[in-house]
């Protein structure tokens, strides 16, 4: 974000002084806080970014708002499609701009991948794919924790499902799935989802956090398909690459972060809409909510 042409990061805080000085040395960031309070004090101070973990994303994005502070929350908006809720009730009281910071919406893979498959590139489209996993057995780990809104749905789940939404245009119908939990943590550590979206269209994925790394995700319809080789950790420094129809197009070289940094900038200084909105991130956690709910009733739900 602080290579944005439209931001700046003016500060950063900690709930240890030390620890936020020592960042923003490190980061050529100006001010340093020992607590989010002090921050969120600070009149200079007109956007905050939360990436703290998932079980605060709603609180302090809350208390941000209520400062006056237009907020940029990180994935999963919150733990649950209530939750969300409570933060657009919020936004509405502030009178503030907020978004959910899915960055790969906003990388440019993405944005022609959704006009091909809108304007027939792969005919009706009908099935989306996708997988997601990395190992982290950590216990000290956030993701490992599952009274924050830990887990492989809530990390990385999150991703097909949101995507899935963008291309097809529309909302799922119902969803059934299966989890298996780690014994230890209680998180769940290999989710598989299916998704019915309207006239049947389908999106699959399988997420894991106790697996090799590996992602993908491809577009299937009547007459051709776009596979998206690295779609969610977009590397910064090179060029991606989709498949379309056997077809190799490369995007150009960018960083999805500092694209979602300036277009929420740019929301703020032009009053204008964000890139994600709270109304679809709600919609994203009632998808959430439902898969759930699938995992131990065993039956078909409805976000």
């Amino acid at each position: 974000m602080q290579r944005g042409e439209s931001t700046e990061i003016a500060a950063i805080a900690s709930r240890d002084l030390a620890k936020a000085q020592g960042a923003a040395a490190k980061l050529g960031i100006a001010k340093a806080y020992g607590s989010y309070e002090d921050l969120l004090a600070d009149p200079e101070i007109e956007a905050i970014y939360n990436p703290l973990p998932n079980h605060l994303h709603v609180p302090w994005s809350i208390r941000a708002m209520q400062a006056g502070k237009h907020v940029l929350c990180e994935k999963p908006i919150g733990l649950s499609a209530a939750e969300a809720g409570e933060l657009i009730r919020a936004r509405d009281a502030a009178g503030v701009k907020a978004s959910e910071a899915f960055m790969a919406r906003v990388h440019p893979q993405w944005l022609r991948t959704r006009d091909l498959v809108r304007t027939g590139a792969v005919g009706d489209p009908r099935i989306i794919t996708g997988f997601f996993s990395y190992f982290n057995r950590k216990p000290e780990n956030v993701r490992n924790i599952a009274a924050w809104g830990g887990g492989a749905l809530m990390d990385i789940g999150c991703y097909p499902i949101t995507l899935s939404r963008m291309v097809f245009g529309e909302e799922p119908q119902r969803v059934i799935a299966t989890m298996d939990r780690d014994p230890d943590f209680r998180t769940d550590r290999y989710t598989s989802v299916l998704i019915e979206y309207p006239g049947g269209k389908q999106c699959t994925f399988s997420c894991c956090t106790q697996l090799t790394a590996h992602q993908r995700m491809i577009v299937f319809g009547t007459t051709g398909k776009v596979e998206v080789e690295i779609p969610f950790n977009a590397p910064p420094d090179r060029a991606c690459r989709i498949l379309v129809n056997d077809a190799l197009e490369e995007m150009p070289v960018c960083d999805q972060y500092t694209l979602q940094g300036d277009l929420f900038s740019r929301a703020i200084m032009d009053d204008g809409p964000v890139a994600v909105s709270l109304e679809d991130a709600r919609n994203n956690m009632a998808v959430i909510d439902a898969i759930v709910r699938s995992a131990a009733s065993g039956n078909w739900e409805k976000p």
